[in-house]
């Protein structure tokens, strides 16, 4: 139960300073990921990498920050139970018009989680369910960016309209031949409207995510075509030729072509984002069958996706009466292996004892682990 009265002053000192710590971690995340623009315009490949790796670390860092900050300047870890739920209430109050509330709550989670006992892990204590709407949320600044763009076309001007596109993210570097680029990419989208028998509907419309997603060498332009009650959606990669100038690379259309750009076997991607949860919403609406839990993850927010990804297994297990097995296989040496066979995932626990035949420790299988992550 919360308590009747907000009576502990410390408790909303401890909420703001909480916010604080998630609101350094996200300037940082998105300045490192706003850069990437630069880095992809000067083929700092390198750079893109390192930074890549770096972001990976930022959110621990931030976490062991608060971590300090709390013990130190409001002796967390002698709090009563009741100043700790006032401090979630109050978490709850500051965040009712920040624009990434379903982050903020998964760092509030991670720092409290490293102070109080196993047994707090309850929603009166830390936020196992949402308690904040990301709902039609959108950064209201004037001066801010929409989260898409949408375009207009007529079925003559579809030419125009995606040259438009491509040069409104006002990329440096030249194009080599930005004509032909855009002229294979709308012969592609004609065939696959044609495909489906178009005709131009009322709401006929091109809505484009309005930050390119940043990954190694590529930088990926995101959006749909709506028709009807039809909607088709597409990204266009778009890369250094060898002679340095810009080049639309394809134009993949389609559920299928979008489900392996983010699939699990690529690296994250870099995005500039104010409303991440509006990014998520929008590549929803293109990749229906994708998880949010792994939306989140394709996006760098990986911790944000583990915490959707837990709260996912906890409603499974709620509706579900199958019991946990060691999965099926060749048993490992390393690992213990087991799962829920009505569960579309497999869970790993390193093992305390390894054979002889298995020259390892268990801190080298944690650091090949982590290199895997970065």
């Amino acid at each position: 139960m919360f308590p009747n009265r907000l009576n502990d002053t410390r408790s909303y000192d401890i909420a703001r300073a909480l916010l604080d710590g998630f609101n350094r971690h996200y300037r940082l995340f998105r300045a490192t990921s706003a850069a990437a623009k630069a880095r992809f315009e000067a083929g700092d490949w390198h750079g893109q990498q390192r930074a890549q790796r770096e972001r990976i670390e930022f959110y621990d860092q931030r976490v062991t920050e608060a971590v300090t900050r709390l013990r130190e300047e409001f002796a967390v870890d002698q709090l009563s139970m009741d100043s700790w739920q006032q401090a979630k209430l109050h978490y709850i109050g500051l965040l009712t018009d920040h624009p990434q509330p379903e982050l903020a709550e998964t760092f509030f989670n991670s720092v409290t989680s490293k102070l109080l006992h196993r047994s707090y892990f309850h929603n009166d204590f830390i936020f196992v369910r949402p308690a904040v709407s990301t709902e039609y949320i959108e950064n209201d600044e004037p001066a801010s960016t929409p989260t898409y763009r949408a375009y207009y076309p007529s079925p003559e001007s579809l030419h125009a309209t995606f040259e438009r596109i491509v040069t409104n993210f006002q990329l440096a570097r030249p194009f080599a031949d930005l004509k032909r680029d855009v002229d294979c990419v709308v012969q592609a989208l004609r065939r696959e409207l044609l495909g489906v028998g178009f005709r131009a509907r009322a709401n006929f419309q091109v809505q484009v995510l309005s930050s390119l997603f940043y990954r190694n060498k590529g930088a990926y332009a995101v959006g749909k075509v709506i028709n009807g009650f039809n909607e088709l959606p597409f990204a266009l990669p778009i890369v250094h030729d060898d002679a340095g100038r810009l080049t639309i690379d394809a134009a993949l259309f389609g559920e299928d072509d979008l489900l392996l750009i983010f699939s699990y076997a690529r690296a994250y991607f870099m995005v500039d984002m104010e409303v991440p949860s509006a990014y998520v919403q929008f590549l929803r609406s293109l990749m229906p069958r994708k998880p949010r839990a792994e939306l989140y993850n394709a996006i760098g927010l990986q911790k944000h996706g583990k915490n959707l990804f837990y709260r996912d297994f906890l409603a499974h297990q709620r509706h579900s009466s199958d019991r946990f097995r060691i999965a099926p296989g060749i048993k490992g040496m390393v690992m213990l292996v087991f799962d829920l066979p009505s569960f579309p995932y497999v869970f790993k626990v390193i093992k305390d004892f390894y054979p002889p035949q298995k020259d390892t420790t268990r801190e080298q299988i944690k650091g090949k682990y982590l290199l895997v992550k970065q």
